[in-house]
């Protein structure tokens, strides 16, 4: 979900001013309609979206123009598959409150992977969380609510800011849970915010330490999500195109 798709036009359907694209992909169970932008008069561009499992759908690219009936112009198969990222996702996700899994992963940090690697893969994780389908009840410290801000333990903020993951930590703090991790002290006495400091992370530590600190600038060219029982609507500031998802 969220790369760039571009479509190139036949001579025969090359773009009139009144004509309006749309790419409709249709899924086992879930159907999304994107709104194009054009580039060319042989061209349009959209964002492909989140799919919910990895599977073939068919993508349709329709035509409209006031007056007339949407006509499908072309059609295609588009792969969605499961990637590292994706998986990394979801372990993370699972081991939310898992002291074990969240002290494996710390693993990472003594590898020290290279700054460029660390962008990509923060690029990318967090991307994936935003097309994970997580549980309601679904909290950064875990299922275990009982827990006490006064136990010392490892805690996915803490995963996040140690690597320096900037659009992950953005991510986590807006999720229930998120802010509370903030305060919380693992088994060497460093809480997310002591961390960034230590570490250096400036942009890091002013997004957990600045109640008005405004998101990444990468994340603001990322879609916009809003829910609505089986609906949800995109928009990608980016391209400035649109996105409805109905689960069928």
């Amino acid at each position: 979900g969220d790369s760039v798709i571009t479509v190139e036009l036949t001579e025969e359907d090359k773009i009139e001013d009144d004509v309006v694209f749309y790419l409709v992909f249709t899924g086992s169970t879930v159907q999304h309609c994107t709104s194009t932008r054009k580039i060319n008069p042989g061209s349009l561009e959209t964002i492909s979206p989140g799919h919910d499992c990895c599977e073939t759908v068919k993508v349709a690219l329709c035509a409209s123009r006031e007056g007339h009936p949407v006509l499908v112009v072309a059609q295609e198969s588009f792969q969605f598959v499961q990637d590292e990222a994706y998986d990394a996702a979801q372990f993370l996700a699972t081991c939310a409150g898992n002291q074990q899994a969240l002290n494996f992963t710390r693993f990472l940090d003594r590898s020290r992977p290279p700054a460029a690697d660390v962008d990509f893969l923060d690029e990318k994780v967090a991307l994936a969380f935003r097309h994970l389908k997580l549980p309601a009840e679904w909290n950064v410290l875990g299922a275990d609510q009982s827990l006490t801000e006064n136990i010392p333990r490892e805690t996915l903020m803490h995963f996040a800011v140690r690597l320096g993951l900037l659009r992950l930590t953005w991510f986590l703090l807006q999720k229930p849970g998120g802010r509370g991790a903030l305060s919380i002290h693992n088994n060497e006495g460093a809480t997310p915010v002591s961390l960034a400091l230590e570490r250096g992370y400036q942009k890091l530590h002013q997004l957990l330490t600045e109640e008005e600190a405004r998101e990444p600038d990468s994340w603001s060219t990322l879609s916009h999500t809003v829910h609505s029982g089986d609906y949800s609507v995109k928009h990608h500031r980016g391209l400035d195109v649109y996105m409805l998802t109905a689960e069928a």
